[in-house]
């Protein structure tokens, strides 16, 4: 499964249990972090959590391990690292001050109209 498919794998993963907001950046071309940036907001505490395990279930389903995840501990941000995909669930409040959505503004964005809610 190439880093594209991971990517959306995990935008469904999170729109399945009703993530906010959910975007996927292209940054192979602006970054040598990762391929993709994949950036959603949860509710509350608990939701962020539940997003970041359901993206951690389905992916290890699909035989996909996580490399390092941290703030899982964490009220408001939990990083998701599969080396060529990241996957970052935030608190509303959290998006907002870290805007990664801004950081990233020079990737290329992912259609994701049809495949997630």
């Amino acid at each position: 499964m190439n880093s594209y498919d991971q990517a959306v794998m995990a935008a469904k993963a999170i729109s399945s249990k009703k993530g906010l907001d959910i975007q996927v950046i292209e940054i192979s071309d602006i970054s040598v972090l990762a391929d993709y940036m994949v950036i959603a907001t949860g509710t509350s505490s608990t939701h962020v959590k539940a997003l970041a395990d359901e993206v951690e279930y389905r992916l290890d389903e699909a035989g996909i391990s996580v490399s390092h995840i941290e703030g899982y501990r964490s009220n408001s941000w939990i990083l998701l690292d599969y080396v060529d995909v990241i996957v970052n669930v935030f608190s509303d409040e959290a998006r907002e001050f870290y805007d990664l959505d801004r950081l990233w503004q020079d990737g290329k964005p992912v259609d994701l109209t049809g495949i997630v809610d």
